[in-house]
């Protein structure tokens, strides 16, 4: 049996114990929706455009934060590598700043900003620059010694010592940065656009919420679940075998 057909007959299995547990409880729809009423929802949102259109807003802010905290976490992983005086300053206070969670600064943004979408990157942003940081100083500092030493004794320095030795052996430790990172960024999204956004999957949940509508809630979940797996399977996932084929680790 394939992982795929595993897959799908799990999900399966899933699906049926959710649709007959729902349909034998006496719980209402709006606390219990069944399997069939949810995916009702889903379809009805998407053709009339809906959920298409919180998809978009969502993804277009999700990528933008994701954009700029991958940026701001190699530079500055770099950085830190680099120099022991940033480390010790720096590298202490991302350490820190790791521990707060990306909501807590909400409050912040929304005096800084506004309620409206740059407090939401704000916060989008902060969600998956401290992780970003902390998986590129790492993967900085874990390059062999060997190799180092090989290429300075064949003259590589500067720029060229970066792009040919230190980058190329850290992208395995990048990418799994990128993954988390992208995690992070995800939480961080919603959590904002549930208290600020104006449209957006998060503000469907809020909706969702405030009107008892449970199906559109779960609706949403599964989006974003769905979201979730396309990009890590189609992206990190390939991105990461690549890699280790190139490395020789993967046949």
């Amino acid at each position: 049996m394939t992982t795929a057909l595993r897959r799908i007959v799990f999900l399966g299995i899933l699906v049926a114990i959710w649709e007959v547990t729902s349909r034998l409880s006496d719980l209402p729809d709006f606390m219990f929706p069944s399997f069939t009423l949810v995916m009702s929802t889903l379809v009805s949102g998407l053709l009339s455009g809906q959920i298409l259109i919180a998809i978009g807003a969502s993804l277009s802010r999700l990528l933008i934060g994701f954009t700029i905290a991958s940026i701001l976490g190699l530079v500055l992983g770099y950085l830190i590598w680099r120099y022991k005086i940033v480390e010790d300053t720096l590298g202490f206070l991302v350490t820190a700043l790791q521990s707060i969670p990306s909501i807590v600064w909400f409050p912040l943004a929304i005096i800084w900003f506004g309620l409206n979408d740059f407090a939401i990157l704000f916060i989008v942003t902060l969600g998956a620059t401290w992780t970003m940081i902390v998986n590129a100083t790492s993967g900085f500092k874990n390059v062999p010694v060997l190799y180092q030493r090989v290429a300075k004794s064949l003259g590589s320095s500067g720029f060229h010592f970066l792009r040919t030795v230190i980058l190329p052996a850290s992208v395995p430790q990048l990418i799994s940065g990128l993954r988390i990172a992208w995690a992070f960024s995800w939480r961080a999204l919603m959590a904002g656009e549930l208290l600020g956004a104006s449209v957006g999957l998060g503000q469907l949940l809020e909706s969702g919420r405030a009107l008892g509508q449970m199906d559109l809630v779960i609706s949403v979940m599964i989006i974003i679940g769905v979201i979730g797996t396309i990009m890590d399977n189609v992206l990190f996932l390939r991105l990461e075998r690549s890699v280790e084929r190139k490395w020789g680790i993967r046949a």
